[in-house]
């Protein structure tokens, strides 16, 4: 606080101590107000000297999230309406009757901001890669892996922020943390026996009841500050998700008691917390895992669904609940359970300690029995997924001894070769999936079912980052045309 002993106190007719205490307690109160009222106030009642010193305080405090959006959305916007001026009326490409039939495969008709995938690359999170994303984003003290705290702000900003900026993230989030009481009581009244998922998109759905949008909505807001509550939906949304999550691990598996949530602590901690994990390896490993299953661009199930449903004006929870329905479907996020099943599967048939060439027959022995070797191959990528790699990598450092482990690592030397031989892949290389399960298996996580609960608590970091910039660019509800298979043969047969 040397700055105090420039301002001129004589003004005031006070010792330097008193007039010290008024000054401090003049920053106190109008340092949290916007910059342009404290600067009037300040400007009416105090010498320049002080007002000198609130601008300096302005300056030098770190942005919130939100002020951030603030000042980035008018930006964008403008942006936006550039690129449609100057390129609105080019072609993205040409459609297929393929691909209308092949699940819209390759046709690009989306805009989604958080990430790209490359091909070559893999998934990039507003131009930064997994490896680059590791090095970059702040870490808790103490560790290694990124926090997901950091990665939301990057997708939803454009920015990696300071790990100041991240701490206050992470208690805001805690700070957001607790879930109505009714919405506890209705997960704990669910049967043991029902899906995990269905619990999950159940109780997300409840938390509707508090939607800031849906209030803001149904009292005739101007839509141009729609963003401002579909904000704080988001941001209530993915902070209660760990006590959700949490408590429904905990009923089914566990012993129903769910512990509090630590308001000093980041968001992976608490949510290993709650799951009952105390081990800083598996704190690392969530960190790591709710960062690269963020986002994959907006063309997935999941994070289509939540882009289709959202652009109907459905507030965040019930267009999330809906994603959650979409990754719950055994073709997208149910994969990865498929994967560590196929693996322990072969293990229990051929051993721990296989020789390649049995692997390599047991590899062969799954496509010809007509099913694929899960794990392998990418609709987009033709290399290896760098996802895999940040996996494989956390694995060397702290389990390179495990069995499964060193199972995966035999796979990864035969399996695309195969895939070559057998001639029907267009990339051999291993995906996400092929590695996640043994991680989680490594540390006691063992519920393979619940998998899938984990992929969407960090698949709501990519969505509702998204879901911001829907509204805050006025994105209209989404209507593509479809066509029937008579309309298709008419069309064409009239050009023959």
């Amino acid at each position: 606080m040397t700055f105090l002993h420039s301002v001129s106190r004589a003004s005031f007719g006070l010792s330097k101590v008193l007039y010290d205490i008024l000054v401090l307690l003049v920053l106190k109160t109008v340092a949290a107000k916007p910059l342009s009222t404290t600067l009037f106030l300040t400007r009416q009642l105090y010498p320049p000297t002080i007002t000198g010193a609130i601008r300096y305080l302005h300056a030098s405090k770190p942005k919130t999230l939100k002020e951030r959006l603030e000042e980035l959305i008018p930006l964008k916007q403008e942006e936006v309406k550039q690129v449609k001026k100057e390129h609105g009326a080019k072609s993205l490409g040409n459609v297929t009757v393929d691909m209308a039939y092949g699940g819209m495969r390759g046709i690009k008709g989306l805009i989604w901001e958080g990430s790209v995938l490359d091909p070559e690359e893999g998934i990039e999170f507003r131009n930064f890669t997994i490896p680059e994303c590791r090095q970059k984003l702040p870490t808790a003290d103490g560790g290694e892996e990124p926090l997901p705290e950091g990665l939301f702000w990057l997708l939803a900003t454009g920015e990696v922020p300071t790990k100041e900026q991240v701490k206050s993230l992470s208690a805001e989030w805690a700070a957001r943390s607790s879930i109505p009481s009714f919405v506890e009581e209705l997960i704990d009244r669910c049967p043991n026996t029902l899906h995990p998922m269905s619990q999950f998109s159940l109780a997300v759905t409840a938390l509707q009841h508090d939607s800031n949008f849906f209030k803001a909505y149904q009292s005739g807001v101007n839509k141009n500050e729609y963003w401002q509550y579909v904000y704080e939906d988001a941001m209530d949304l993915i902070s209660k998700l760990p006590n959700v999550a949490g408590r429904i691990y905990r009923n089914i598996y566990k012993d129903g008691k769910v512990p509090p949530i630590e308001m000093d602590k980041d968001y992976s901690y608490n949510f290993a917390k709650i799951l009952g994990y105390s081990d800083k390896d598996f704190v690392e490993l969530l960190r790591l895992y709710l960062t690269i299953h963020s986002d994959h661009e907006g063309g997935n199930v999941s994070a289509h669904t939540m882009r289709l449903v959202g652009s109907a004006l459905s507030d965040p929870y019930i267009s999330f609940a809906a994603s959650l329905n979409g990754l719950a479907g055994p073709l997208h996020g149910l994969a990865n359970q498929e994967v560590i099943r196929w693996i322990l599967k072969m293990r229990d048939a051929i051993g721990e300690s296989p020789s390649d060439e049995t692997v390599k027959e047991y590899v062969w022995n799954t496509l010809k029995s007509g099913t694929v070797v899960p794990g392998y191959g990418h609709a987009v990528l033709r290399k290896t997924d760098p996802r895999y790699t940040a996996q494989y990598e956390f694995a060397l450092k702290h389990l390179p001894d495990d069995p499964l482990f060193k199972l995966v690592k035999q796979l990864y030397k035969i399996v695309p070769g195969v895939l070559l031989e057998h001639g029907k892949t267009k990339n051999p290389w291993p995906n996400v999936d092929a590695h996640s399960g043994v991680l989680l298996q490594h540390f006691g996580l063992v519920e393979q079912n619940y998998y899938t609960v984990l992929f969407g608590v960090s698949r709501s970091l990519g969505v509702l980052a998204q879901i911001i910039w829907d509204r805050a660019l006025g994105l209209p509800i989404e209507r593509p045309k479809s066509y029937s298979t008579e309309l298709i043969k008419k069309m064409f047969e009239e050009h023959k």
